[in-house]
């Protein structure tokens, strides 16, 4: 594969892995993170579907990596390997730079915070659903408080990743 090819192809896995990351990440903070803090326990079902047969973990975590090393792969050609001195030093290259960044600090908000808030509310909430009853006083108050740690983390992740993709936008067209 020539390096035009290798090119095209780093900055199609960028965009694409990048559009269904930062899409999924900001539907989930806008609309369905707040729809199931509103149902409450109700929402354990969809969460479950979501999370252990869907597999939407998995795929968000794909698709961070698919973005991330591709984007990494793009600003190691851009600069020759980390080598260009001119390069690195421009104002485009910063901006890349910040938006790598801040893609970073989203994706591992998303696996150190999200991912175990997301498994231990469905675990729960699986748990007094396999026995057939409605959820404690205790087990509600524990997914109150579990349901705002994820709406706070997925919303940091989400205005995150809409930063990091303003400045891939952007930065071609910074001096």
């Amino acid at each position: 594969m020539d390096d035009l090819a290798v090119v095209h192809l780093l900055r199609v896995t960028h965009v694409l892995a990048g559009a269904f990351w930062v899409g999924t990440v900001v539907f989930l903070a806008g609309f369905l993170v707040p729809s199931v803090r509103a149902a409450g326990p109700a929402a354990g079902p969809i969460m479950q579907q979501l999370g252990q047969v869907r597999r939407l973990p998995r795929w968000l975590i794909g698709s961070a990596v698919l973005t991330l090393l591709s984007g990494i792969g793009l600003y190691w050609r851009a600069s020759a390997g980390f080598t260009s001195a001119a390069w690195l030093a421009s104002g485009q290259a910063q901006v890349f730079g910040l938006g790598g960044v801040l893609a970073l600090v989203a994706a591992v908000l998303g696996t150190a915070v999200n991912n175990p808030t997301a498994s231990r509310l469905g675990a729960l909430t699986a748990s007094f659903q396999a026995a057939g009853r409605p959820p404690t006083a205790g087990e509600v108050a524990t997914i109150q408080a579990l349901q705002r740690k994820l709406a706070r983390a997925t919303t940091a992740a989400a205005v995150l990743l809409i930063l990091a993709t303003i400045a891939m936008a952007v930065a071609r067209y910074v001096p």
